[in-house]
């Protein structure tokens, strides 16, 4: 199904700053939704990332927007439809140098304090001196 022009905005603007996303660090789909403009969407940044296209034709791939670095705002790899999903975010976190561990509920979690990244803005905006989008808070 084609998506609108605003859809394909949102896209094109959650995968841009996913890549910003250090190697080595994580972040929320909340506060992508922030840097991007639309704190109150850190659902459909989860989705944008669900359909991530596989084709390495694909402008945006999951070879080039790190996908895995994005996680919930509790520290937490979210489920997925796909049992094996979240034990692959960790495998590819853990490669980039990510400690993950089991939290006391099963599930697999990263300190957010020691890997996460919580910009006030994307780097690629720093030198735009427009700041009427400052964020309110640190992070989530």
């Amino acid at each position: 199904m084609a998506r609108t022009d605003e859809a394909e905005a949102f896209f094109t603007a959650v995968y841009l700053a996913c890549q910003e996303i250090p190697r080595g660090r994580v972040t929320s789909y909340g506060h992508i939704g922030r840097l991007i403009g639309k704190p109150e969407c850190p659902r459909q940044v989860g989705i944008c990332l669900r359909h991530l296209p596989t084709d390495p034709d694909a402008e945006f791939n999951s070879d080039s927007v790190p996908w895995q670095r994005v996680i919930n705002s509790r520290g937490v790899i979210s489920p997925r439809r796909h049992s094996s999903g979240a034990s692959r975010q960790a495998t590819a976190l853990e490669q980039e140098g990510v400690a993950v561990e089991r939290g006391s509920l099963g599930e697999l979690k990263v300190d957010l304090e020691v890997y996460g990244w919580f910009p006030r803005r994307l780097p690629s905006r720093e030198d735009d001196g427009d700041y009427s989008d400052e964020l309110e808070g640190d992070e989530e």
